[in-house]
């Protein structure tokens, strides 16, 4: 299927995706399980891994993309027979189970998913969705489609990854600035060309777009709207890169900054300036003979000014001292400098949620206000992080053989961190507001927070960006808000 169409265009066929979104082992699976099996029911978690809770995030679009209406057709069923006749060596396809699906079903998958709200922050190790067959013709397609529903674990490990990182910046906000004003703006997705594909960019940007609105991944805007219903998710200002300074030559670089200020008059616009030197470019250039373009941006936009090697936390508070030099400082209600309005740094250079910290604390240190800067990061936000980041997992727990319910679960001895959970599951709150996952069918269905949200070709539930960046509201947030509207 053409990524275009997947990302820009309307929803096109499914044609071929009986073939290539399936692991190659689940196309067998049907020949494998017992005798006289008629339901299977899994489960997808996040087993434990580097953060404590997970953002869940992208199962819509998953369901959009692949699942929702009439998937089944003549042509990909015989695409799908040729392709894995070939592969095997073996007519070993489900021939007569995907013609039942077009003939009985008119090409709608039997199937029923049920999953706590997109944008909800779980503990890990509870479940997160569920996915059965509602024909018992078709027990075998529940893991058909495995390996399509583990890749939630990207977007929301995303969304994850980067709400952990505006917990920090807000932290830091609420030590060191009069307010967290600006917060949906201090981390920006520079990740669109570290990524792997287009696609890749399309869903892991609508994954930080959950928690921020900077982006320069344009494939994430065009996600956000198609699969969830958000017209403008993020937005960006016009920003320099070395090419378009160094191509004026190193004797050219004041003219260069000069041209960036003059083609962007107002609004705020974005300058590497370490192409030379770094030092010289804050004191001499933007300090000294364009002092005056800078300061005259006063009220009508900022110069942010973006170092771009370097240790990061040595370096951005160093150009911070010598634009305070320059342009002159005042001390917040905290305590903390802050440059004038007009004038701002950006990070964009080897930030994760590490480096990230380790610079907002050197400023906390020498006393500059978080206010100051705003950070920028790339294949670290996007690309550094892999399944077993927050170890997802998708799993069988219950079937029904021969008309009796069976807990299915594994327990491995080399590795009890993989044993499995058992049973019908569901997801409910505890006295003190937490999470528990109860297991084996034991759960009060009527406190179950997973909800059904696609069955039988139909998607149920259509959630916006909107409602998921509210689920997703980090606390510090929703505290600030509270008190606000009180006072």
């Amino acid at each position: 299927m053409c990524l275009g169409l997947a990302v820009h265009g309307s929803r096109s066929s499914f044609s071929g995706s009986l073939k290539h979104i399936c692991h190659k082992y689940n196309v067998t699976h049907h020949k494998q399980y017992p005798p006289n099996t008629s339901y299977v029911y899994s489960y997808f978690e996040s087993r434990g891994g580097k953060f404590s809770q997970t953002v869940f995030f992208g199962l819509q679009y998953i369901l959009k993309r692949w699942f929702v209406g009439k998937v089944v057709t003549k042509e990909n069923i015989q695409e799908a027979k040729e392709l894995y006749k070939g592969h095997f060596g073996q007519d070993f396809f489900n021939e007569d189970g995907w013609n039942y699906i077009l003939e009985e079903h008119g090409g709608c998958l039997p199937i029923r998913v049920r999953a706590i709200p997109e944008g909800s922050v779980v503990p890990t190790k509870n479940v997160l969705f569920t996915v059965e067959n509602t024909d018992p013709k078709c027990y075998w397609l529940t893991n058909y489609f495995e390996t399509i529903f583990v890749q939630c674990w990207y977007p929301m490990t995303v969304a994850t990854n980067s709400r952990y990182q505006k917990e920090a910046i807000a932290r830091n906000l609420d030590e060191t600035a009069d307010s967290l004003a600006g917060l949906q703006f201090k981390l920006h997705d520079f990740g669109y060309r570290g990524v792997s594909s287009v696609e890749t960019a399309g869903i892991g940007g609508a994954g930080h777009l959950v928690n921020f609105r900077g982006t320069d991944t344009i494939a994430a805007l065009l996600t956000a709207k198609k699969y969830y219903n958000c017209p403008l998710a993020g937005y960006s200002i016009p920003a320099a890169e070395h090419s378009t300074i160094t191509t004026w030559g190193k004797d050219g670089e004041v003219e260069a900054f000069r041209n960036m200020l003059t083609q962007f008059p107002t609004g705020s616009v974005a300058v590497v300036s370490d192409s030379y030197d770094i030092w010289n470019a804050c004191a001499n250039i933007w300090g000294g003979e364009l002092k005056d373009l800078v300061v005259a941006r006063g009220g009508h936009g900022a110069l942010v000014i973006r170092p771009d090697s370097g240790e990061p936390k040595e370096v951005v508070v160093k150009v911070l001292e010598i634009l305070g030099k320059r342009f002159g400082t005042e001390n917040n209600s905290k305590g903390y400098k802050v440059l004038p309005p007009y004038l701002r740094v950006i990070q964009g250079d080897g930030i994760n949620i590490e480096s990230l910290e380790e610079i907002l604390n050197n400023m906390k240190q020498h006393k500059w206000s978080a206010d100051n800067i705003a950070f920028g990061s790339g294949g670290a936000l996007l690309q550094r992080v892999d399944r077993d980041t927050q170890k997802c997992a998708y799993k069988c727990s219950y079937a029904v053989v021969n008309d009796i319910g069976v807990n299915v679960y594994k327990e491995p001895i080399t590795d009890l961190g993989k044993t499995s959970k058992k049973g019908r599951l569901t997801l409910q709150r505890t006295e003190s507001g937490g999470f528990v996952t109860v297991q084996e069918g034991k759960g009060d269905n009527k406190k179950d927070l997973l909800k059904i949200v696609f069955e039988n070709g139909k998607l149920l539930r259509d959630f916006s960006l909107d409602e998921i960046r509210a689920n997703a509201e980090i606390d510090l947030v929703k505290q600030r808000r509270t008190s606000a509207a009180e006072n």
